[in-house]
């Protein structure tokens, strides 16, 4: 499925004229972070209920604030759709944004299947209009400082991963939606895509993983407890394990490769904290000594505003962090750990990456 033009048409102005759909926890932390991007206006808000209509009204007074998408999306002084909404209405919302004209930042997942996926890259295609999608780890002074290392070779080629997250349980989200599979789609879907993301990311030399196999404590896709083991053709492995039984929130990595390794780790009493915990260590090809590497900071608000102002440039340039394609892929590899759980055996990965 083609992906985005790599030459989108321009926007107006040297300012991006953005509207936000959806107006929830994580779309209030949207709307902050534009506010704090100079090259960025709000516009317009699309809430859906009304306590977040009464949040917008009070949060960003004199921004218009729309009931109906349709209405939001007809505006003439409109660049960019900002799009935080459900997980089960990215794809539409997009689509819809795409045909009327409009750039598109997503929240991740790009989709709840592939097919979404692929709706949305032809959308965007025929629209000559770009799709970013928000997977914000990857401009992480942290986590896309390992792949900086990775990529000069610093390591080596990538042996092994492994990628854990221990957490507290979801919030429920409005109307409890992340704990409707039809909504959500799955907790691998809301969270562990973006891990799965950076693993594809880390170890691109090895190319695409061949086969998984993953556990669960329930087939449902909202279990609290994941465990998946990915395989390259190379032989090189990735474990990616999911606690969402456990208490704030931590994540740790540790990479071999043929000529180092590293580890780092990011902890917090929740994931929206501004005050984490967080190392990164490696031992360089060559280096009898691990090197303690400094981070100014690390952290999902601070990496949704540096993406998004990312993202409002490559509008203009179509030079994105994050192909639209990498974004499909994640949601390729998530499908495949529900399968593997659902059917309780390995499952080979070509068509779904």
């Amino acid at each position: 499925m083609p992906d985005a033009v790599s030459s989108p048409q321009a926007m107006s102005g040297s300012r991006s004229r953005v509207a936000l759909a959806g107006f929830g926890a994580w779309g209030q932390m949207h709307a902050r972070a534009l506010a704090a991007i100079p090259e960025a206006e709000l516009v317009a808000i699309y809430c859906h209920g009304d306590t977040s209509a009464a949040a917008a009204a009070a949060l960003a007074p004199g921004v218009p604030v729309f009931r109906n998408y349709d209405d939001l999306l007809a505006l003439d002084a409109l660049d960019v759709v900002n799009i935080a909404v459900p997980n089960d209405r990215h794809a539409a919302f997009a689509m819809a944004a795409l045909k009327a004209g409009h750039h598109v930042f997503l929240e991740k997942p790009l989709g709840l299947s592939l097919d979404e996926c692929d709706a949305v890259l032809a959308a965007a295609h025929a629209a000559g209009k770009v799709v970013a999608v928000n997977h914000e780890l990857r401009v992480s002074h942290q986590w896309g400082e390992v792949r900086e290392i990775i990529a000069a070779g610093d390591i080596g080629q990538v042996t092994h991963q492994h990628f854990s997250l221990f957490r507290h349980a979801f919030r429920p989200g409005s109307g409890g939606w992340r704990r409707d599979p039809a909504r959500v789609g799955s907790w691998i879907l809301e969270e562990l895509v973006h891990f799965v993301d950076l693993v594809l990311w880390y170890a691109r030399e090895n190319g695409p993983p061949v086969r998984l196999l993953a556990q669960s404590t329930s087939p449902s896709g909202l279990s609290d407890t994941v465990s998946v083991l990915m395989t390259w053709a190379d032989g090189s492995t990735a474990l990616v394990t999911q606690c969402l039984a456990g208490f704030q929130h931590h994540t740790l990595l540790e990479i071999a490769g043929t000529a180092g390794a590293l580890r780092t780790w990011w902890a917090g009493a929740y994931d929206r904290t501004a005050h984490p915990g967080f190392a990164l260590d490696v031992q360089r090809r060559g280096a009898s000594e691990v090197e303690t590497i400094a981070i100014p900071q690390s952290g999902e608000i601070f990496e949704l505003e540096e993406n998004m102002r990312r993202a409002l440039r490559g509008f203009h340039t179509g030079d994105l962090v994050m192909p639209a394609h990498d974004a499909r892929a994640a949601v390729g590899l998530c499908l495949a750990i529900e399968q593997s759980i659902r059917e309780g055996g390995a499952v080979e990965l070509s068509g779904y990456i």
